[in-house]
């Protein structure tokens, strides 16, 4: 398999020419199912056989922290994007025959499927959602906030994906300033010590 080293090799070369960076305090989309918050899986190439995993030239989905902790770090796998994919492409075409890709998932254990909905539930409650609005007078809005552009805002500045049963917002937002609208999330998720729920920080300004 000594082509799949040099493409590794090379791998190496790209991606420090293009900078590429570990970004610790990223965290991927997110999505809610019904047993909670959950990353969403990330496509990647390996760039050799592992063990449960795949062979060296696949596409599999793993999840977003085994890449970035330990694949990535270690050059088991690059994302799957066209540079990446078309020189891992241009390998075998010259040492094998074109085998079709395949796209496996990984299984994750509950612990890890924890892990990841404790991370989504954490960055929901520590985040701030800031949006900018026309206003009247006495800092009402003109046009009232609505709770599917919250979701939207929430995915797009957080990129967390909550269903609308994930929000308690009876009523629209209608106010300038800062509002703390409660989460509804499963009780599964452990709640930190000394904290009574979930709530999600919203910031609206003048625009």
């Amino acid at each position: 398999m000594a082509y799949y080293q040099c493409g590794r090799n090379i791998l190496r070369r790209i991606g420090q020419d293009a900078g590429v960076k570990r970004s610790d305090g990223y965290l991927p989309s997110l999505f809610f199912t019904g047993q909670g918050v959950r990353y969403r899986k990330l496509e990647v190439i390996l760039t050799t056989n592992m063990d449960k995993l795949g062979k060296a030239g696949e596409t599999v989905k793993v999840a977003p922290g085994y890449f970035r902790n330990y694949l990535m770090p270690k050059l088991l796998a690059v994302p799957n994007i066209d540079k990446f994919a078309y020189l891992v492409k241009e390998q075998r075409k010259i040492y094998q025959p074109l085998e079709e890709e395949e796209v496996k998932v990984v299984k994750e254990s509950k612990q890890d499927l924890m892990k990841e909905y404790i991370a989504a539930a954490k960055r929901l409650d520590n985040g701030t959602v800031v949006l900018r609005r026309y206003f009247k007078v006495d800092n009402e809005l003109r046009e009232p906030v609505t709770k599917d552009e919250i979701i939207a805002e929430v995915a797009r500045q957080l990129s967390v994906q909550v269903e609308p049963e994930n929000l308690y917002m009876p009523n629209p937002l209608s106010s300038l300033g800062g509002h703390e609208i409660p989460l509804r999330l499963p009780k599964s998720i452990p709640m930190p010590q000394g904290k009574l729920m979930w709530s999600l920080k919203v910031k609206i300004r003048r625009k």
